[in-house]
């Protein structure tokens, strides 16, 4: 008498999806990141304990050590700054301004442009600061 022996089945793990989702994973993140860009003028920003960190795509305002103030890569006065700034904000979907200035800048000349750009119809105002 010959008893019928059962066949032991291999358990086999296929991870070729796991690996096709892993990668398209990947390749999402990489694609809908974003790379901040930042100017070629060298600033020292001031430091703070609890900083944000925040995607950007905003009009951005440069005040460098020697008080001189750039947008968009090009010297401007605090004269020419509310039309400038009036029609960025219309092109702006947000009406966002993020003001990068020296820690050493004036207070004074900060808040006069945080005043100029509140008339020109920022709604959103940002100071750039560094973690420390």
């Amino acid at each position: 008498m010959k008893l019928i022996s059962e066949k032991k089945k291999k358990v086999l793990l296929n991870i070729t999806p796991l690996v096709d989702v892993t990668l398209i994973l990947i390749i999402f993140f990489v694609i809908t990141s974003t790379f901040l860009e930042q100017p070629g003028i060298k600033l020292e920003l001031p430091k703070t304990q609890t900083s944000d960190l925040q995607r950007i795509e905003k009009a951005v305002i440069i005040v460098s050590k020697d008080s001189k103030i750039f947008f968009r890569n090009k010297e401007i006065s605090l004269q020419e700054l509310p039309p400038i700034l009036k029609d960025a904000m219309q092109e702006s979907m947000d009406k966002s301004l993020i003001v990068s200035a020296d820690k050493v800048v004036h207070h004074g000349l900060i808040v006069s442009i945080m005043d100029i750009a509140r008339q020109s119809g920022v709604q959103k105002l940002v100071v750039s600061t560094e973690p420390e």
